[in-house]
């Protein structure tokens, strides 16, 4: 189940739509944390344990979010958001279980949720 929700994303108003879309789905989960950039995503999952999911938009004001991937060794599920879908190849090379193109729409994070609490159903059963 998921409950400790990172969030990356550098724009106020998309970071706040996904706030308010994960308290409308999963009530019960909590955001640990919003960051904007690459250098404050990097140096928080340094200090920080894993998160159980990580939102992460592709596109940050210091550059482009795979730069974290490459610095910190990400072991939780994510799913990225993002206004460009060129980057959609990319992101399944690393831990993504979905691509959501902004604006997120609930029906579509749901999806991703069911889909994230599947994959996990079925890794405990092995």
């Amino acid at each position: 189940m998921i409950s400790k929700i990172l969030i990356i994303e550098d724009e106020k108003p998309n970071a706040d739509r996904l706030i308010r879309l994960i308290e409308a789905i999963r009530p019960k989960a909590t955001i640990i944390g919003i960051l904007e950039s690459i250098a404050e995503s990097v140096a928080w999952l340094q200090a920080h344990p894993q998160p159980d999911i990580i939102m992460m938009d592709v596109r940050l004001s210091d550059g482009v979010s795979f730069e974290i991937l490459d610095k910190v060794k990400i072991e939780c599920p994510i799913i990225f958001t993002t206004a460009y879908d060129e980057y959609a190849v990319k992101a399944f090379k690393y831990n993504s279980v979905d691509y959501l193109l902004k604006p997120v729409e609930p029906e579509e994070l749901q999806a991703a949720f069911e889909k994230l609490d599947t994959i996990t159903a079925e890794l405990q059963q092995k």
